[in-house]
């Protein structure tokens, strides 16, 4: 057997992954563990978690692959502020100490740390992208895209894979960056960069694309093969410690947003403008891919992959026939990659392709919790429960969603990814015109503009959604069927901004974005059966085979991993139940929880 360890850290999301004879045998990102979300250090736990997983320890390993070249992104940085000097020089007296003690050194801190003593492989940062997109997609071939903030010195480039080969064909090179674009679009909104840039686009349908104009003529020199400069006048992550600067606040009228302030219309316009152009980009990106290349197929990873409105515009484009898009396109993905391009590539193993069958099989790679560990667990801290047999415990629970009770969903492994596919997930009633805002301030604490998405049979997933195709990573919105669609009245159709948020739109109110969209899933059997089934026991006692799915965390922090987690996140919110394998809690009969009773004051919202 051949063992590969694959890690990614030092810029967000760090995480590792265990490949044994070119198969996944674990993957998680470290914030799992840390509790810290986009935990950026280096994975100790992800990696333990891995190890124990494949039953091994470091001496076990053949391989060790890093996800980029840190002495290539050290060029970078000492380039970039040198080209900027002396107005860099408080962000290189920040940044130096850490790279010259610790993130220089990547190949000691792997012996040290994992006590690896044998071959490491560096590849490129958008080498590991792209690998982390071919080379589990269901494509003997196709065309490749990544986009991101920047790995090295690259932000975006595309080639085409091919078997076990992948090849780069070309490139655009930091400081241009439709990822720092973004960024720097989330930093001025008064959101987190690296974090919420989702956000953004949540709330781009409740503004008007009116500095679409703007930020062609000012901020972005687009051509018609989607390369791009942008006028870093405007910016200021090359040299300072922000995203933006004066010129930008005098471009759209004063300051940035302050965090947690009131989001004005002006934060909405300037989402969807800047939603539109990213589409845009996306758009004309790929279109020139697939002259260039001529292959039917593409495949998709870097953190812009995760705007799954872009995807889904690629995707009803019609250019290619089919899309395939990372579930872990950030950062994390790269550990996955790495340790799949030194499989296929490195050591030039073949690759095998089912037909209409991606080799991520759910991306259910994490920690796995069996009723023995869960019941002893509760046993111990004293907490009223019940099991259940697995058809009762489906029946009860499709009954208390069909009654618009929300409950925590802990079964299986977690899912590796940033998305919740139905392991560690928040579910409810789609049917339900208050689901959306009862999750957003009682359960997720969290923006109540944000969107929910639907979970959705696969088999009856064109009856809801006009998509044509399976979604299972979540990766992709598509438009709710007119028939299922609710007309606004006069008074409502004149309404702007978040007052939009509360009018019901469909027969499934709860995941119907307020332009008519969802970000769909979809669940078979065969990828996880429990949840299918439960989806489908909710089916027939309602009708309805969509449910609503968020992730099993609030604001602020990572989903949860062990039932432990998802135990403390029940109890510190609205939840009414909690379904741990087969053991069912009702919030009403738990005692109060020890801890901080100011806790929530964290996560109080206007």
């Amino acid at each position: 057997m051949t063992r590969i360890l694959g890690i990614s850290a030092y810029y967000h999301d760090s995480a590792a992954c265990l490949l044994v004879d070119g198969e996944v045998t674990a993957a998680a990102q470290e914030e799992r563990f840390s509790r810290k979300k986009h935990d950026p250090r280096f994975p100790h736990g992800a990696i333990n978690y891995c190890l124990k997983e494949g039953g091994i320890t470091a001496e076990g390993l053949d391989f060790v692959a890093f996800y980029d070249k840190p002495f290539l992104k050290f060029e970078r940085l000492l380039e970039t502020y040198l080209a900027y000097v002396p107005r860099g020089l408080v962000s290189f007296l920040t940044s130096m100490p850490v790279w010259l003690k610790q993130k220089l050194w990547i190949s000691e801190q792997i012996r040290k740390e994992v006590g690896f003593k044998g071959k490491m492989v560096f590849p490129e940062h958008h080498e590991s992208h792209a690998a982390s997109a071919f080379y589990p997609s269901p494509f003997k071939r196709a065309a490749f895209v990544t986009m991101d903030g920047v790995g090295e010195w690259t932000t975006t480039s595309y080639g085409v894979g091919s078997d076990n080969e992948i090849r780069i064909l070309s490139e655009i090179h930091f400081p241009h960056s439709l990822g720092m674009l973004y960024s720097a679009f989330t930093y001025y909104t008064g959101f987190k960069v690296n974090s919420a840039e989702y956000k953004v686009m949540g709330l781009a349908p409740y503004g008007e694309p009116k500095y679409v104009q703007t930020i062609l003529d000012e901020l972005l020199d687009l051509k018609e093969d989607g390369s791009f400069r942008m006028n870093m006048k405007y910016f200021n992550y090359c040299a300072g410690l922000t995203m933006t600067n004066g010129h930008f606040d005098r471009l759209f009228g004063g300051a940035p947003r302050k965090p947690e302030s009131l989001v004005t219309q002006r934060e909405m316009d300037l989402a969807r403008s800047l939603q539109e152009v990213t589409e845009e980009v996306m758009l004309r990106v790929v279109r020139h891919v697939k002259k260039e290349t001529g292959e039917r197929f593409l495949c998709l990873a870097g953190g812009v992959a995760l705007n799954c409105v872009g995807n889904g515009k690629i995707l009803r484009s019609g250019i290619y026939d089919d899309i395939w898009i990372q579930p872990g396109a950030g950062d994390a993905g790269g550990a996955l990659g790495a340790a799949l391009l030194t499989w296929h590539q490195y050591l030039g193993k073949e690759r095998q392709v089912e037909e209409n069958k991606d080799k991520q099989r759910g991306s259910f790679y994490g920690p796995h919790f069996s009723n023995e560990e869960i019941e002893m667990f509760l046993q111990e801290r004293n907490i009223p429960h019940r099991k259940l047999e697995d058809d009762e415990l489906l029946d009860t629970v499709a009954e208390l969603l069909a009654s618009e009770k929300v409950v925590g969903w802990f079964q299986g492994r977690m899912e590796f990814g940033p998305r919740a596919l139905g392991a560690r997930s928040i579910i409810g009633d789609a049917r339900s015109s208050k689901m959306q805002s009862v999750m957003n301030l009682k359960i997720k604490y969290r923006e109540s503009f944000r969107p929910f998405a639907p979970t959705v049979l696969e088999e009856e997933v064109s009856d809801y959604f006009e998509i044509d195709r399976k979604s299972p990573y979540m990766l992709l919105v598509a438009p709710v069927r007119k028939d299922i669609r609710r007309e606004m009245e006069a008074t409502e159709r004149k309404l702007f901004g978040i007052d939009k948020l509360n009018v019901v739109r469909s027969t499934i109110p709860a995941v119907t974005h307020v332009d008519y969209s969802a970000r769909v899933q979809t669940v078979n059997r065969q990828d996880n059966p429990r949840y299918h089934d439960l989806i489908e026991k909710f089916r027939e006692k309602t009708g309805c085979p969509v449910i609503i799915n968020t992730s099993f965390n609030v604001r602020g922090e990572p989903i949860v991993c062990s039932p432990e987690d998802a135990y403390t996140c029940f109890m510190r919110t609205q939840m009414d139940y909690l379904v741990l394998e087969n053991f069912l809690l009702d919030k009403k009969e738990q005692p109060e929880l020890e801890e901080d009773k100011d806790w929530r004051k964290e996560f109080e919202l206007d």
